[in-house]
């Protein structure tokens, strides 16, 4: 029976990052557009031929991005905003990343000045924020949402990206299959501000569009096409189902009628992934497409009815290897699995990852420090291939005896039995703590008195003015602070010299921050490399990689700790650092934590036990440092939950027992302080009117969020539930390099009071932390967010003496 071996994406960013340090290069001036391009095509060709030379059948092209798929997409079909335009052509790498970042002239009106890409010669269109960011699906990685409008008009760009990258790797001897957003998907995550107006309206005008990129491709020599349409596993409406119909029908009515006229037409692999197709599974299958996508690592149980139900015509690609973890494959067990289903016909089957690999590191053989008991049970996307290749080589020879794969089965055999029975996994006081939670979770996850009491009780302890100002926490890690960071991890300074210069960052950016103003100071977090990494560091149960980066957004990586065992915290973690910072100072400084949530979330975690468990283990740490932090005298203490509506399941059906446990853990992290005690959450960019309840449930007594981006639109959540707690709207887009005016600010705060939130409840901060800004940028943002600050209050102040005046 033929069996493939098909790969649906891989990571763009490089084995070392290179594409970041090239992009970065790229917009401070240090090199030139040439630079950058020549760099991504040698990471193109090496990704291309690193697959190849793995074995993979079916190797992808165009899954590389120089930011953001999406983004690529809305610059390939002609949707670029009018602000956008007169930047210069539509394919230009002004445009697209002002599109990403935002583009501000530092001089504006001088006939050369330095652009945020740090370019000389652009005198138009001085000042353009970036378009809105969002999480992809319930992943950490963010895309650029498409911005349409109801008349808005489709076009392919000059440059067709698709055919160029499908050349490339051409002209190195390997065939690929390009890999596009399907035209659903890319409609349903469009936004348009025009009221009453729905995206998947525009349909009827993008189809054609496509099509002209169908011809572009086959007549570019392409037969296999990968169309992406992960919103098939969502919940859709009847009317996004018929839009699937509509489009793929017209699809395939213009392919047929190509492949009558030429005698060859492009084939379609429909990829679907993140989850199960459930109640559009019919819709799927009905779809007059060559080969078919599902993910089985995240819906095994999918796996029967869809065989049963396919065309036999229909390729299907089993994604059966997780693209989303860094866990060895069970080889063995898939190939029980599977096998009895592609020994019972003769259909033509793909072996896949779960979806594309991009959310993997590349390369673990690179990885010589790490836990050595720990790293046989670990894959990363270069041995993900070779899992894939093993899988479908197997499959294909009818399971026939081989020398080296019968070896590669029982090496696999090994490292997964290793793992079910490794000590390394179990703690057995984290397990009888983790019981008493479950005996004593009404008492270990509720404050002693309501908001409106705690209100009170905090107010009188802190004393803070109306609209108090803040930060979210990091300030701008330069590059001295990673130098000196650097030289410590290698031994190069000793722990005495390391503490003193992070201490002196302390001081200064204490200092500044009462200079400018500020009411709630920070310390700056500038020993800390990564807000999730610097506590897997110091808790038990976590591992670390060196090179084990993925994309968060654009140049942005993270590298994830490796979650392998029970979670406890060994000693405090951040208590002498917030100490210290608050001995310089008499206002109050905020003591800085990651949630348990987004530690869980932003980890590779542990797939032997359930989240909810692992993630309540880590509520328990935080909940140690909570209360160290409170006992040394900290009287403000945010527990950042940036990803709790990033781990929301797919499908409404699955909310309420994610959000029971999400909700219980950062209760269990922050209900044993007291009334005066006032804890601050932080959340990032997403969609919060679906959870907002769950959010105040939370009963944190100031949630900040990411706002900037979409004009205070997330905030509408809030103040339509009438969110009883204290709120902080990101003025301040942290994302882009801009710096927002003052009267920009004061609009967003006015917007803010006009949305209802109460002057009471107002914080005012910007979006998220400024660790990815430069100093240069972050100064004059921050001025002008307290003197925006201020001009409010003064306002309020003399409208509040006014209304008085008149009533008397």
């Amino acid at each position: 029976m033929p069996v493939y071996s098909a790969n649906l994406g891989f990571p763009r960013i490089g084995a070392r990052r290179e594409l970041k340090v090239a992009t970065e290069a790229y917009w401070s001036g240090k090199i030139d557009q040439s630079q950058l391009l020549d760099t991504a095509k040698k990471l193109r060709e090496t990704n291309w031929k690193l697959q190849r030379d793995a074995g993979v059948n079916v190797i992808p092209s165009n899954d590389f991005s120089l930011y953001d798929q999406m983004l690529d997409t809305a610059i390939l079909f002609g949707v670029i905003p009018d602000r956008y335009k007169g930047i210069g052509a539509s394919h230009s790498l002004d445009v697209y990343f002002a599109m990403a970042r935002g583009r501000q002239l530092k001089c504006s009106g001088a006939p050369e000045t330095t652009c945020s890409c740090g370019h000389l010669g652009h005198s138009n269109s001085t000042d353009v924020p970036a378009q809105e960011m969002t999480k992809w699906f319930d992943t950490n990685y963010h895309y650029i949402v498409p911005e349409v409008h109801r008349d808005q008009s489709f076009s392919l760009s000059p440059e067709v990206k698709p055919v160029v990258q499908y050349h490339e790797a051409k002209a190195l001897g390997i065939e690929t299959r390009p890999v596009i957003i399907g035209p659903i998907t890319f409609l349903h995550l469009a936004k348009s501000k025009d009221p009453g107006f729905r995206p998947i309206e525009l349909l009827p005008r993008l189809l054609p569009v496509y099509l002209t990129l169908f011809q572009q491709l086959q007549d570019a020599g392409v037969t296999w096409v990968q169309i992406d349409e992960p919103i098939l596993v969502l919940d859709l409406t009847a009317d996004v189902r018929a839009a699937f119909e509509t489009a793929y029908d017209c699809f395939a009515s213009a392919l047929l009628a190509r492949r009558t006229a030429t005698g060859s037409g492009l084939q379609l692999m429909l990829a679907t992934y993140f989850g199960g197709l459930e109640d559009n599974l019919d819709t799927a299958l009905s779809l007059p497409v060559d080969g078919l996508h599902v993910d089985l690592v995240r819906a095994p149980e999918q796996l029967e009815v869809i065989v049963a139900k396919a065309k036999p015509s229909i390729v299907l690609s089993f994604g059966v290897v997780d693209g989303r973890n860094i866990w060895k494959a069970d080889l063995n067990g898939i190939l029980a699995r599977l096998g009895p289903v592609v020994n019972a016909s003769d259909r033509i089957y793909h072996i896949s990852p779960s979806c594309s690999l991009l959310h993997t590191p590349v390369d673990l053989s690179l990885e010589t420090d790490l836990e050595s008991r720990v790293k046989p049970w670990l894959a990363f996307a270069k041995q993900k291939l070779d899992e894939i290749v093993l899988l479908a080589q197997y499959l294909a020879n009818g399971n026939l005896t081989n020398e080296s794969l019968t070896k590669a089965l029982a090496e696999n055999a090994v490292a997964i039995a290793d793992r079910r029975s490794s000590p390394l996994t179990y703690n057995e006081s984290v397990r009888q703590r983790m019981e008493h939670l479950k005996q004593h979770v009404e008492s270990m996850t509720k404050r002693t008195s309501p908001f409106s009491q705690r209100r009170i009780s905090q107010g009188n302890a802190l004393q803070l003015p109306l609209f108090p100002t803040t930060t979210i926490g990091s300030f701008p890690q330069t590059a001295e602070v990673r130098k000196v960071r650097a030289a410590f991890d290698k031994g190069q300074i000793d722990q005495a010299t390391y503490d003193s210069f992070v201490q002196n960052e302390i001081k200064q950016s204490i200092r500044w921050q009462e200079e400018i103003g500020l009411d709630v100071l920070v310390h700056g977090e500038f020993e800390r490399n990564d807000m999730v990494q610097y506590f897997g560091e110091q808790l038990q149960g976590f591992t670390f990689s060196r090179y084990g980066w993925v994309q968060s957004y654009g140049s942005r990586c993270v590298r994830p700790p490796i979650l392998y065992g029970d979670v406890s915290r060994p000693a405090s973690m951040t208590v002498a650092w917030w100490k210290y910072a608050q001995s310089l100072t008499d206002r109050v400084v905020k003591g800085m934590l990651t949630g348990p949530v987004t530690i869980l979330q932003w980890s590779f975690v542990r797939d032997d036990q359930s989240r909810a468990d692992t993630c309540r283990q880590i509520g328990l740490a935080i909940r140690d440092e909570v209360l160290e932090l409170e006992a040394n005298g900290a009287k403000v203490i945010q527990i950042d939950e940036a990803a709790l509506r990033e781990g929301l399941p797919l499908r409404r059906a699955h909310w309420q027992s994610y959000l029971q446990w999400a909700v219980e853990s950062f209760a269990v992290s922050a209900s044993g302080v007291r009334d005066d005690t006032q804890i601050h959450t932080h959340m990032c960019y997403s969609e919060f009117n679906d959870i907002i309840t769950a959010i105040a449930d939370m009963d944190a007594d100031v949630i900040s969020i990411e706002t900037a981006r979409s004009q205070l639109e997330l905030l509408n959540a809030f103040t339509e539930f009438q969110y009883p707690n204290d709120v902080g709207p990101g003025v301040y887009d942290i994302h882009s390099p801009r710096i927002p005016s003052v009267e920009e600010i004061v609009k967003l705060l006015e917007t803010a009071l006009h949305s209802k939130v109460l002057p009471s409840q107002l914080w005012v901060n910007p979006d998220c932390g400024l660790k990815t800004r430069k100093w240069v940028e972050v100064k004059p943002a921050l001025v002008n967010m307290v003197q925006a600050t201020l001009a409010l209050r003064s306002a309020h102040t003399a409208a509040t003496a006014s209304a008085t005046a008149s009533f008397e």
